[in-house]
């Protein structure tokens, strides 16, 4: 009998893209991909080296300290050349996710965030969660088409000068 995997180790694939668990493994790739400090102007921070990223991960993987989260994390690999070009994100508590997607400036405008935020949000509703959401500065007007493209639509909800995106998935 074969164990279903849980939520956060669960691999899932779009139609260019494999969204493979995060490990600490992929801190050196992962680093490259991040570089580029204009891509933090709306995620914040700075790029970070290799060696903090390996620590960054650790923390990931290792899981949330509140057992009643589950910390979500994926690489996106590219199947055309293997190469990493982004991540995905979801942290779920009870029936609901938040979710945040990264794609490394070089793939940016290729559809690759939006393949990867539908393909995210269809693993989501598999494991009967009831809402998705995600917060996304009013000036990033690429992180809300990818949000768009997910289905989730902007709510009246601001936090930290944030507004919220939110999907109520069918049960």
């Amino acid at each position: 009998m074969t164990e279903t995997p849980s939520l956060h180790t669960e691999p899932f694939r779009t139609s260019r893209l494999d969204a493979v668990p995060l490990s600490v493994g992929h801190a050196d790739e992962m680093a490259a991909v991040l570089s580029d400090p204009a891509l933090h102007t709306f995620i914040g921070g700075s790029p970070s080296s290799p060696e903090a990223l390996r620590i960054r991960y650790e923390r990931l993987v290792a899981g949330s300290p509140d057992p009643a989260v589950s910390w979500c994390n994926w690489v996106l690999r590219r199947r055309e050349d293997s190469r990493l070009v982004g991540t995905v994100q979801a942290t779920v508590a009870g029936s609901d996710a938040e979710i945040a997607w990264v794609v490394g400036t070089p793939w940016q405008g290729r559809g690759y965030a939006c393949e990867a935020a539908r393909g995210l949000v269809a693993l989501l509703a598999r494991h009967a969660l009831s809402t998705v959401s995600a917060h996304i500065h009013p000036d990033h007007t690429a992180s809300a088409a990818v949000a768009r493209s997910a289905g989730l639509t902007p709510t009246d909800e601001e936090h930290e000068g944030e507004r919220r995106w939110r999907l109520k998935l069918p049960r």
